[in-house]
């Protein structure tokens, strides 16, 4: 404990909470849609179970991080879901009511390990007896406390991107479209905020592609450190997995920023829509574009369109916004967006 900087802690909790949140959500985000479509019923009840255990991965994955024994890993694991606030009772019956709140999760789990950390071995035999009960107690006790102040940061973004949704289509397009592409790479849950102010319309259409941008142009961005298999989870299953990167050098997120605004305004100039259910999604899943075409129809111009909206834009502005920030400006360089899964 005693050689580990808060730097590196903090790094280790965010390397811990990216990795957790792709390993619960890709399931879901690659095969949820197509299981709808295809009524593959008992896929979509398994994708729906690894989405929901998303703060026992995270927790278990932020364990890792800081080779925690058996016995602290699991503690972590209980104490991350308890602070989600995902785990509740509900006319006396224990339900995963969603995922929770994943910066409140996120927290709670950095306390636990700080905790565990302090103990160390100074329970001895006892350690399997007192640490769980300990942490798992008064840790999550705290993690709930916390919970409703924690989430009201979440209500307070989804006031201000409604607040959006007033200007002219296009400009709202713009700032919403920036918003949600800042917010997939962050602990905040995009599908939170959509669904707390049900958000729809021009406002979901721009969200989705706002998080399209942020998939495709991180993707790009960082292709030649990440290679294929990772640069391709960023647009199918979640920009997320970039989140200790964004802490650590917030200005990996100019191209993004970049690639947003154009396709927001996209969203506003070609009536890109969505529902308050499928906003928050991007591409994962092909959410948002199979949720925008059965608003508009399934014809032919819709679907290019739409094949043109959520990937063809992104893409072209991901190589353009890479190449303008990286060769010419020198402002980002592949390295910013390099992830070891180790």
């Amino acid at each position: 404990m005693k050689d580990l900087s808060f730097k590196d802690f903090t790094n280790k909790v965010l390397t811990g909470m990216s990795i957790g949140i792709v390993v619960a959500l890709i399931p879901g985000a690659l095969l949820g849609e197509l299981a709808k479509a295809l009524n593959w019923e008992f896929v979509s009840q398994l994708t729906t179970i690894s989405t929901r255990l998303l703060a026992v991965v995270m927790g278990l994955t932020i364990a890792m991080q800081f080779k925690l024994t058996p016995i602290q890993s699991a503690t972590l694991a209980i104490t991350t879901a308890i602070g989600s606030g995902g785990i509740k009772f509900m006319d006396g019956t224990l339900v995963l009511a969603g995922i929770g709140d994943v910066i409140n999760a996120g927290i709670t789990a950095a306390i636990a390990v700080w905790v565990m950390l302090m103990i160390g071995n100074r329970f001895k035999a006892y350690t399997i007896l007192l640490v769980p009960t300990i942490v798992i107690i008064l840790v999550g006790q705290l993690g709930l406390i916390m919970l409703p102040y924690v989430s009201a940061f979440t209500g307070f973004i989804g006031q201000m991107v409604n607040a959006f949704t007033s200007f002219t289509p296009v400009v709202a397009g713009i700032l919403i479209s920036i918003t949600f592409a800042i917010m997939i790479v962050s602990p905040i849950s995009t599908a939170g905020v959509a669904m707390a102010i049900s958000l729809a319309g021009i406002g979901s259409g721009a969200a989705n592609l706002g998080i399209c941008a942020a998939g495709f142009g991180l993707a790009i961005a960082g292709f030649k450190v990440n290679g294929v298999g990772t640069s391709i989870a960023h647009f199918l299953g979640s920009p997320k997995m970039q989140m200790a990167n964004m802490i650590k050098k917030p200005k990996m997120m100019l191209p993004i920023v970049l690639n947003a605004a154009v396709c927001g305004a996209f969203a506003g100039i070609l009536t890109i829509v969505g529902t308050p259910a499928s906003a928050g999604f991007g591409i994962s899943g092909l959410i948002g574009p199979i949720n925008h075409l059965n608003i508009v129809g399934y014809s032919a111009g819709n679907l290019l369109i739409t094949v043109l909206v959520f990937v063809g834009i992104p893409v072209v502005m991901g190589f353009v916004s890479s190449y303008l920030f990286d060769n010419k400006l020198k402002l980002v360089s592949a390295e910013d967006y390099k992830i070891d899964f180790k």
